[in-house]
Formats: C-alpha cells, structure tokens, sequence
C-alpha cells in the first residue's frame, strides 16, 4: 500500500512553524506544542506508522521542506520494525528533504529493526544550500536476538544522497546487508549486534564535529592500547578476543569541498552502547534543538 506524507515549515512570526502537513494510511505525524524550552526555536516531528512497524510490500513517501533560518527535528518514538516479508516483496521508504539557506533539519530515529525473512530499503535524499545544516543518523539493529533472530532477515538497504544548488553531489552513501547463497549477514557482522552513521554538516554544527572527531580518536585509542604490562610473557595469537574484537568501533572522515563534513561509521556489539555515544555527542545540539536526542 502507498503513502504519502508531506510537511512544510517556514517563519511565522519569527518563530519556526509547520504550515503544511499532510499524511495518509499507514504514516502519522505527530507534532507536539512544545519540546523544550519555549525559547528555543525548533519543531519537533515524530514520524510513526499505525501498527508500529512496516508491512511487507508497504511504499512509504514523505518530503519535507525545511525554510531558511527555520530549525526542525525528526525523529521516532521507537525502532522501526519491519515484519516478515511476503514471497519477494520489498518494504521501502523513500524521505526527500530540501533545507534553507541558515536552516537545521537533524534526522534522529531509533534504530530499524528487520525481523526474519524481511526485505527492507529506504533512500533518504537531502537537497541544501551552502550554508544549510543537516544531521543524519541512520542505524540497524541485528533483529529479534533474544528471541534467536540474528541478522536473520533477507535484505537491508540504506541510501542516503545529499545534493548542493544544480543537482551537484556532495555525499554520496549506500550500504547492502544481503543473505547470500555462500556467507549469511550473520557470519559477516559476527558479534556485533549494530551498524551505525551519523553525518554532521553545515556551519551550525563545527563543534558538534570537532567533539566527535576528538571522542572517536580518544575512544578507540582506549579500546585499541593494551598495557604491555598486563601482558607480562603471555603469547598473543589470533583467538584473544579481547585484539580482534572491540565492543565498540568508531572511524571518522570528513568529507565536501570545504570540508565542512563530517560522517561517523560505527560497529557495536550493544544498542545501548549506541545510544549512550549518539546521546554525549549530540547533546551540544540541545541549545539549538531545545532538548539533547536520545536522552
């Protein structure tokens, strides 16, 4: 079944305001008064779907335009789960976004949540201007594990495109998790139950990047150093899980002609380990956003 959703938010009295909103079965926006502080000049949007998840073969489309100086949040109030699939239907979900000149939009979702067999794909398309500013977390969970379902669906595909004036590619990112006929998701992803990115642009975001850059250099030099001392003659070989496999891995690369990008690629063996990071790192948006995500 399609659906459509569609929100437009622009200045009203000098306050971001949504003057457009639209949306059809199975999608729902919820848009409430007040987030925060009644100073802060931000909307927020939960995005939601009746029954809680995605159905196999559902069409989902939204577009959001963002107007300039406005600031706007959206986000979920829980994982996105998406059910079993029927034969070979795709569940997808396509969001389009254009943000102004001097504008926020941050994409903060919970995780989604592919349950066995599911066939899942979603593009994210972002169109900005030089100076807008944009958040993006995309993430997955493994799946139903305590229930035994470990990366156990078919196919997961995650597209995210952000494009500046003439249609000029500025970033450019998919990522396939797909079951094949030789090595299944679950032996390529081994113990690590979540894939994770985060993307910071924009020149309202220049210490939100240089926090994270300097907390993912410290992070990992912690996870990665052993003190030769507590090493003492033991003889390390390949099985010492404790080299091979950090609980939690995080690279950073910055990206755009200016650089004035940011992506964060994340491995973690928990969800809560992901949380807690996407909470400390963006909480210097709460001045901006009224309150901090994933609090």
């Amino acid at each position: 079944m399609a659906s459509d959703g569609k929100v437009v938010v622009e200045k009203v009295g000098e306050k971001s305001s949504v003057t457009r909103c639209f949306s059809k079965y199975p999608l729902k926006f919820i848009i409430p008064r007040k987030v925060g502080p009644s100073k802060t000049d931000a909307v927020w949007i939960y995005s939601l779907t009746y029954g809680g998840g995605v159905v196999s073969g559902d069409s989902i489309s939204c577009e959001f335009t963002i107007g300039d100086a406005c600031t706007t949040v959206l986000t979920t109030q829980a994982s996105t789960k998406v059910y079993k699939s029927m034969g070979s239907k795709c569940s997808e979900q396509v969001l389009e976004a254009s943000i102004g000149s001097d504008a926020l939009l941050a994409v903060v979702p919970d995780p989604v949540t592919c349950f066995s067999t599911a066939r899942y794909s979603q593009k994210q398309v972002f169109r900005v201007v030089s100076d807008s500013s944009l958040v993006i977390v995309d993430w997955i969970t493994s799946g139903r594990h305590e229930s035994g379902e470990k990366w156990d669906f078919d196919l997961y595909k995650s597209t995210n495109h952000i494009f500046l004036e003439d249609n000029q590619p500025l970033f450019l990112d998919t990522m396939l998790l797909e079951r094949g006929s030789i090595t299944s998701i679950a032996e390529c992803m081994q113990d690590y139950q979540v894939i994770a990115m985060v993307v910071l642009l924009g020149p309202k975001l220049k210490q939100v990047q240089d926090q994270v850059q300097r907390d993912v250099k410290r992070i990992m030099s912690e996870q990665l150093h052993i003190p030769s001392a507590s090493l003492g003659h033991q003889v390390i070989t390949k099985s010492d899980n404790f080299l091979m496999k950090p609980s939690f891995i995080a690279s950073t690369s910055v990206f755009g002609p200016k650089g004035n990008g940011v992506v964060v690629r994340i491995a973690a063996m928990t969800t809560e380990s992901v949380y807690k990071f996407l909470h400390h790192q963006l909480a210097g948006l709460e001045p901006l956003l009224g309150i901090s995500p994933y609090r």
